[in-house]
């Protein structure tokens, strides 16, 4: 029987006090308190960089002697080590495996996600087994440190004697029994509860890019700060000639580059362009500009859904509950929202199907689903005027 796990004690699943009125703020309201949250884990990044330097000569130590890197996760954080992985071959040209990722749920999770794969320990210990041996370096990523896949995957790549690396957003320390090397950015509670691709990712994201960069570095790969083994196979076209279908399409176009000069703003209808200026490995915009990139499309996301209507002050209230974490974290927004105890919030989810929005109103009015629904119907979905009508 696997061990209860107190998710509400998770940093990562605390409320923002800073992000308490989210659905209330403009758009403009919003990108600038993403902004200002984001700073938060590059800053939470540079106190672990003692941290992040004994990594690599983990991994250095391990290329050296034949060994492998891989990266081991779920959900976003699964995708992090997936575009990692990826991004080594046309970069630094790795010799297929070298580089590899592990993603709870399979190839289909990087597309689709599949949130309930991060409990399935035995699929973690089976593909484990399959890839990994003696010598190799596992990188398990978890923005809480408690995702059950990494774990049992870190615990079987020490039994077939791997070195083991564990980058996680939680700094209570509690974790540092679970591999050769702790890696703990503290990033704080997100701006959207429990949303842990956006600043604990951005961290997870800067902490992966260094010790892949670094390491392959320190092998050889880079000559001063040149890539001189990238593989010269660029799309890069592609994206302009997307942005042309989509307007004879007749479709609104945005496009966010890098490229601050003005020369892009004819082709689209809105441009975002972060500069970020060079990268530390000359051309590689995987790292500062992929970062920024990240950033704005978090920020697109996050504020246009919160205006839309799918937050609760900061709170996630149409959540897909299909993991442990997340039908314990739904558990809890139901009880605070509707004011009622964790028992009758949990009984109101499960008569509701899972569907936080419903059982708030549910357990706030005392209804059943059917009444509820109803009210919601006729409020247009509004919660908070779901909650402040008569269930009459």
């Amino acid at each position: 029987m696997a061990p209860r796990i107190r998710y509400e004690r998770l940093p990562t699943e605390a409320a923002n006090r800073a992000s308490r009125a989210l659905d209330r703020l403009s758009s403009l309201e919003i990108a600038r308190l993403m902004n200002r949250e984001d700073r938060r884990a590059v800053a939470a990044v540079g106190r672990v960089t003692r941290s992040i330097a004994r990594a690599v000569d983990l991994i250095v130590d391990a290329l050296g002697a034949g060994g492998r890197l891989i990266f081991v996760g779920a959900g976003t954080s699964g995708r992090l080590g997936v575009l990692e992985a990826a991004e080594c071959p046309p970069t630094f040209n790795t010799r297929p495996g070298l580089v590899q990722a592990v993603m709870a749920g399979g190839r289909a999770s990087v597309f689709r996600s599949r949130e309930g794969a991060e409990d399935d320990t035995r699929d973690a210990v089976r593909r484990l087994r399959a890839r990994a041996r003696a010598g190799d370096v596992v990188v398990g990523v978890s923005a809480s440190g408690v995702t059950p896949f990494v774990r049992a995957a870190l615990r079987a790549a020490r039994a077939r004697g791997c070195r083991t690396v564990l980058v996680a957003c939680d700094p209570s320390g509690a974790l540092r029994r679970l591999a050769d090397v702790v890696i703990t950015p503290a990033t704080g509670p997100e701006v959207l509860a429990g949303s842990t691709r956006l600043k604990a990712g951005t961290a997870t994201k800067l902490v992966l890019n260094t010790l892949t960069t670094a390491s392959m570095a320190r092998v050889g790969k880079v000559y001063g700060n040149r890539m001189i083994d990238l593989q010269p196979r660029s799309r890069k076209l592609l994206v302009r000639a997307a942005l042309r279908a989509a307007r004879a399409r007749g479709c609104r176009t945005v496009l966010v580059a890098c490229d601050p000069s003005g020369a892009l703003r004819r082709l689209a209808d809105v441009v975002i362009t972060p500069a970020t200026g060079p990268e530390v490995l000359a051309g590689s915009t995987r790292l500062k500009a992929g970062t920024a990139t990240k950033l704005v499309l978090n920020t697109l996301t996050t504020a246009s859904m919160a205006r839309v209507g799918k937050v609760y002050g900061n709170r996630m209230i149409d959540l897909q509950p299909r993991s442990r974490k997340l039908r314990a974290r739904a558990a809890r927004l139901v009880a605070e929202i509707a004011g009622v105890p964790r028992a009758r919030a949990t009984v109101a989810l499960v008569q509701a199907h899972g569907r936080a929005r419903l059982a708030i109103v549910m357990a706030r009015h005392g209804v059943g689903r059917g009444a509820a629904a109803r009210l919601l119907q006729r409020c247009g979905g509004d919660l908070r005027a779901a909650l402040r009508t008569s269930s009459d």
